[in-house]
């Protein structure tokens, strides 16, 4: 589970939906905290934009204060993070800090200091996501946040799984949390019909072809999760169902179940390990309209670069 959690603020409230957020998995993982705030130096067209040394004195003093204050505010709630104030661009300073420093889990907010937008998430927190290599957890900041920072509580938390090992890493940290506050836990699978050629009407033989192997798979979905229900040590429901669309459903299902948490692994069976996410993930972090979290399934050394960074890399050897 998480031993090290990583709470990068930018100063905004929009940022500061994740501070109940991270109480809650602090307290339930009995985890260290740091509170991390970059002071960034404004670029124009590309290039850094030249500073007033008091301009930038008051900026790394300011943020100082800031960090202060929450760390005060955790301080009231019994948690005593640690403060780190770093200098550069954001996202990299994050990602750099996040890899020295072995933190398993990261805590962000979809938006922060840029305001919202049409996107799902925010360019900085785009790259962060693409580049730190370890569990995140995302909240939404287009959504009412409180700022009592005991008041939050998980009551129904949605785990899809697709019957593999991988998709199970998760499960360690459901129950730790279901423990802690108490949470119903629904436990899904998504049995995907097989696809037809479409070129010409299905005929009759493939079309009975289709339905005996979707119950087939469907039998054994629902043994599958009636095995996991026995052998976990506390009460979980089970939703099962069939449709051509696994995403779409699941999508669907998180507001229908009214649930405040999704946990997903990063990779499921299908997955590889040439990029940080599988399918799933990445529609969820594009799409998705609850909290999320993600728990990493690869080491960070177990990650390959994108064609783009062994570009980069070159270019700089240069």
């Amino acid at each position: 589970m998480f031993a090290h959690i990583l709470v990068p603020l930018d100063g905004s409230s929009l940022a500061e939906c994740v501070l109940p957020h991270a109480v809650s998995m602090t307290k339930a993982m009995g985890a260290k905290i740091t509170l991390l705030r970059v002071v960034e130096q404004a670029e124009m067209g590309g290039r850094t934009r030249s500073i007033d040394p008091m301009e930038w004195h008051f900026s790394k003093a300011e943020a100082d204060a800031y960090l202060k204050e929450v760390t005060g505010r955790f301080g009231a709630v019994g948690i005593r993070p640690e403060q780190v104030l770093l200098e550069g661009q954001p996202a990299l300073r994050v990602i750099d800090y996040a890899h020295a420093n072995r933190v398993d889990l990261i805590v962000l907010s979809s938006h922060g200091r840029s305001g919202l937008s049409g996107w799902n998430v925010s360019s900085v927190v785009q790259r962060i996501l693409w580049r730190a290599r370890t569990s995140v957890l995302l909240i939404p900041a287009y959504q009412p946040a409180s700022s009592d920072l005991t008041g939050l509580r998980y009551g129904r938390i949605l785990v899809p799984l697709d019957g593999s090992q991988r998709a199970e890493c998760v499960l360690p940290l459901v129950m730790a949390l279901a423990r802690e506050q108490g949470s119903q836990v629904l436990l899904s699978h998504v049995v995907r019909r097989p696809e037809l050629p479409r070129r010409a009407p299905a005929s009759r033989e493939d079309q009975a072809l289709a339905d005996q192997l979707t119950e087939r798979n469907r039998l054994e979905a629902a043994k599958y999760l009636e095995e996991l229900q026995s052998r976990l040590p506390f009460s979980v429901s089970t939703h099962l169902q069939v449709t051509e669309h696994v995403t779409a459903a699941l999508h669907l299902l998180a507001p229908q179940e009214k649930v405040d948490l999704v946990i997903i692994s990063a990779h499921g069976y299908s997955g590889g390990t040439q990029w940080p996410y599988g399918s799933l993930a990445i529609s969820f972090i594009a799409y998705g309209s609850s909290p999320l979290l993600i728990v990493q399934d690869l080491g960070p050394e177990e990650i390959g670069p994108t064609e783009a960074e062994l570009a980069v890399g070159e270019r700089q050897k240069n």
